[in-house]
């Protein structure tokens, strides 16, 4: 019998799973018909009404699972947080919404994709309607994943059958939006079921405080996770957009799958850390550690020899210019996983607001300062090296607080086992390529599949990882149980 638990961590990891799919299937066929201009342009018209939409949030989409993780256990103080958050967020996007198109009409380099910033603005005006922080909140991971794998599914059909050509790039753009916001308007209306509709004794000026800390932290830190495509696009081209976007979509494609574990932990360790089980929360924050860490240096260590292979077929041969910045930026998600465990699961359970606002203050500062100097000069490879740099002063400014706060005991012995398991990659990638001459889908594939069981296999049988012992181990006990 599964326990709650891990239910939320199997229909997180289906999400996750969800997520990584979409863009494999979605973006190899899409970059080709549309080329690095027609990506380029989509990418930051969505990226610009998405920072907006960001500000609108208010660091509500991170504050308000905390929130309603606390109040979950009483219907009616769950039904009363949720309006106070939701009016909040609702007022919010209507006024930054008007902000936004006044903006795009107002700057010339924005006002000539008008009629574009039109309809992105349901971005900035719905955002509100974003509510998968209440159902993170209740531990509800299962209408999350259903409801995104039916919007995605049919985003995915409709692209195929609708976008056939470089004339077809209003509907990708409008088929962009729909996935961005599908699942987020079947939620609005689907969340009554679950609350009741209450104005009555509403306490907004209890959110305030803590919202101007995390709003402040959300602002900050989308300098260096939205703002780079940005600036990128006011300082260079459409084009170095769309080879900045294909490399950093690759990067990034797996971060969902590293941190699926730690995202179903945060309701656990918000209780853990209320209640003062200590020893409880160190425990599941070290098993988190070891799961981030045992996902996320192969992968970097793939990205960082395969980016050739990964451009080539899934964004073709016209992004031959994203292959170094995919290299360049091929450890973010070692770096981000990192900062996700440190920062969301143990700074935002522990109310360390403060905390969290300096680090990325600092990250801000860094991705501003090396954009700034550095894309002019080098366009998309500049922007890929400020992503990465940001990350690494966000990420060790998040352990300093974590460290000087909590006694956790995270081995650095983990990440030297894992880069010495991901060795291997090297030799196979190496003799795959000498095998298939120039197939790129196979030397891919049979590199992926090869070097990842090699991993682990030494994993397990040298170094005894405590990761894919417990799989393995999992699966004799069911496999016994059934025989």
């Amino acid at each position: 019998m599964l326990t709650k638990s891990k239910k939320n961590y199997l229909y997180n990891l289906a999400l996750t799973m969800i997520n990584l799919l979409f863009p494999i299937l979605s973006f190899p066929y899409a970059s080709r018909i549309l080329g690095p201009y027609g990506i380029g342009k989509v990418q930051f018209i969505t990226s610009f009404a998405q920072y907006f939409a960001l500000i609108a949030a208010l660091g509500i989409p991170v504050y308000g699972i905390r929130e309603i993780a606390r109040s979950r256990g009483n219907k009616k103080e769950l039904s009363k947080t949720f309006m106070e958050l939701v009016i909040i967020f609702m007022a919010s996007s209507i006024f930054i919404g008007i902000i936004y198109l006044f903006i795009a009409f107002n700057i010339d380099s924005l006002k000539v994709d008008f009629h574009f910033h039109i309809y992105a603005s349901f971005v900035v005006f719905l955002a509100f309607s974003s509510i998968d922080w209440f159902y993170a909140g209740i531990e509800e991971f299962r209408t999350i994943a259903i409801r995104s794998t039916i919007v995605k599914v049919l985003a995915l059909f409709l692209l195929y059958f609708f976008v056939n050509n470089k004339n077809d790039l209003f509907l990708y753009f409008i088929l962009t939006l729909f996935t961005l916001l599908g699942n987020n308007i079947i939620n609005i209306f689907s969340v009554w079921r679950k609350i009741e509709f209450t104005l009555q004794n509403l306490n907004f000026k209890q959110h305030v405080r803590p919202l101007v800390l995390i709003f402040g932290t959300t602002l900050a830190s989308s300098m260096y996770t939205l703002f780079d495509v940005i600036i990128l696009g006011f300082l260079s081209d459409e084009k170095a957009v769309g080879y900045y976007t294909s490399g950093v979509k690759l990067s990034k494609v797996s971060i969902p799958f590293v941190i699926s574990l730690g995202a179903v932990l945060i309701p656990t360790i918000t209780t853990y850390l209320k209640e003062k089980k200590i020893t409880e929360f160190l425990d599941v924050i070290e098993k988190s550690y070891s799961f981030l860490i045992f996902l996320s240096v192969p992968i970097g260590i793939g990205f960082l020899i395969l980016a050739k292979e990964f451009i080539l077929v899934f964004s073709g041969p016209q992004f031959v210019a994203s292959i170094v910045p995919m290299q360049i930026m091929a450890f973010l998600p070692f770096f981000i996983g990192l900062g996700y465990l440190f920062g969301i699961q143990i700074l935002i359970p522990a109310k360390m607001d403060k905390q969290l606002l300096i680090s990325v203050v600092f990250g801000m500062i860094i991705s501003i300062l090396l954009n700034l100097i550095l894309v002019p000069i080098y366009q998309e490879k500049g922007s890929s090296i400020a992503n990465l740099a940001s990350e690494i002063v966000v990420t060790s400014c998040y352990y300093f607080f974590v460290k000087d706060r909590f006694n956790l005991k995270l081995s650095g012995t983990l990440i030297l086992q894992a880069f010495c398991s991901s060795i291997i990659f090297l030799p196979v990638y190496l003799l795959f390529k000498l095998v298939f001459e120039g197939n790129f889908l196979n030397i891919l594939i049979s590199s992926v599949m090869v070097g990842g069981i090699s991993y682990c296999v030494i994993q397990f049988f040298f170094f005894k990882n405590q990761v894919i012992t417990e799989i393995f181990d999992t699966v004799l006990k069911r496999n016994k149980n059934e025989f």
